[in-house]
């Protein structure tokens, strides 16, 4: 609108909203959300793709060995000459696009290995299939125009910001470890700090290795997505419980701080209740902690233990899940399957238990429950003295009582 031209009103008339109207509006609502969802996913991925090209030609060039140890340098200052007002030239940039490269291409099993992330990743739940064609063209086509020997850029990693992929490669220790990471960045949306936070708590060693039996008692598929999302120790470093405490409190804490509790436990689980009720044969049962998880679409008997891992615990929750199985799964519902949370366990003995059991379930261990200080349980020095005053004032009180029963006593009662 022109500067000196009036603001106007538009009228609105004629109209007959309805429902096909709302949801029509909504769909284009929808078709904007995920155009620009595409752009900024096409442009990030360009860019990456011009990144990966970059540190690919630095390293099959031998750019140091042809041209001497600063040709790094000078990339950047004549890229930065030609291009001032581009950000990502800097000399430490071109370092990480060479190391990039270096990093995944070093390993045999790399495009074996991307491909069946891909495999794994439901790409069209994110709206973005279009996008991840166009990034694996793009890329086949460049492929084709180079006279060296290549890796193709991964379309899968066009999803992940640059920062992102840095952070990875910097910190994971092989290529299975790294493609952990970006599967789950992508997955879950991780937030670069996220992703740091994961990559610190060693979650890619956590994952899937709890002792279960769900390879046996489960669907592959079923079973292969239980396992992975189970954790062999969970980090209960948030609760703050007394010396000695027992399984209640430690229900009652987690109770309290439940959305942090389920951070922990991992992406698609959802509360359902504490101590939830099943009556079988006349008798009250009470399930510790009750979950549903949306991936799965299944009902998780969670069962915790202060005391390391009993044989007869297993027996337990194989009750809990089979009563569940009966009085509370739907017929849309997967099997349930119980995950008991000890204070520790030892392999061996966990996988006699399961020996017999039909119900699919595991065990894990939990850690990092901050002890409160005794001092905290101690009377503070003002409850201190008020109990003083309290004893003096009864003391008195008492004292006065026998000075009046004295008088009152008649003389010669000797």
């Amino acid at each position: 609108m022109n500067r000196n031209e009036k603001p106007r009103a538009v009228r609105l008339h004629d109209t007959k909203l309805d429902k096909e109207y709302v949801q029509w509006i909504y769909d284009i609502k929808q078709r904007f959300r995920n155009a620009q969802i595409k752009a900024a996913v096409k442009v990030n991925s360009e860019q990456l793709l011009f990144n990966w090209q970059l540190g690919r030609d630095l390293v099959v060039r031998k750019a140091e060995e042809k041209w001497g140890n600063g040709i790094v340098e000078q990339v950047s200052l004549d890229l930065q000459a030609a291009f001032p007002e581009a950000k990502g030239f800097s000399a430490r940039n071109l370092w990480n696009m060479k190391k990039w490269y270096s990093f995944y291409t070093s390993y045999e099993d790399f495009g074996n290995a991307v491909n069946a992330l891909s495999g794994q990743m439901d790409i069209s739940s994110l709206k973005l299939q279009q996008v991840a064609a166009e990034i694996q063209e793009t890329a086949s086509e460049e492929k084709l125009q180079q006279v060296v020997a290549e890796i193709p850029f991964p379309a899968i990693f066009g999803f992940i910001p640059w920062g992102h992929h840095i952070e990875i490669i910097t910190k994971c220790k092989d290529l299975h470890e790294a493609l952990f990471y970006v599967k789950r960045t992508i997955e879950e949306g991780w937030s670069r700090n996220a992703l740091d936070n994961c990559i610190r708590a060693d979650m890619y060693h956590a994952v899937g290795t709890a002792v279960t039996n769900f390879s046996e008692k489960l669907p592959t598929t079923q079973g292969e997505l239980a396992q992975e999302i189970l954790k062999s120790n969970y980090d209960l470093g948030f609760v703050s419980l007394p010396p000695k405490y027992d399984e209640n409190a430690l229900e009652d804490v987690l109770e309290q701080r439940m959305t942090r509790f389920l951070l922990e436990l991992g992406e698609g689980w959802a509360f359902v209740g504490r101590q939830k009720e099943i009556i079988i044969s006349g008798k009250t049962r009470k399930i510790d902690l009750l979950f549903y998880h949306i991936y799965l679409r299944c009902y998780v008997v969670l069962e915790l233990k202060v005391k390391p891992f009993d044989p007869e615990y297993a027996g337990k929750l194989n009750f809990y899940v089979n009563a569940v199985n009966e009085f509370i799964r739907k017929d849309s519902d997967n099997q349930t399957i119980g995950l008991l949370i000890c204070k520790d366990m030892d392999r061996t003995e966990v996988q006699l238990a399961f020996q017999g059991i039909t119900t699919p379930m595991g065990v894990a261990t939990y850690d990092n429950v901050k002890i409160q200080e005794i001092q905290e349980y101690l009377p503070t020095a003002e409850q201190i003295q008020q109990q003083i005053e309290i004893a003096e004032e009864e003391y008195r009180i008492s004292l006065s009582e026998k000075t009046d029963n004295t008088e009152r006593k008649p003389s010669g009662s000797d």
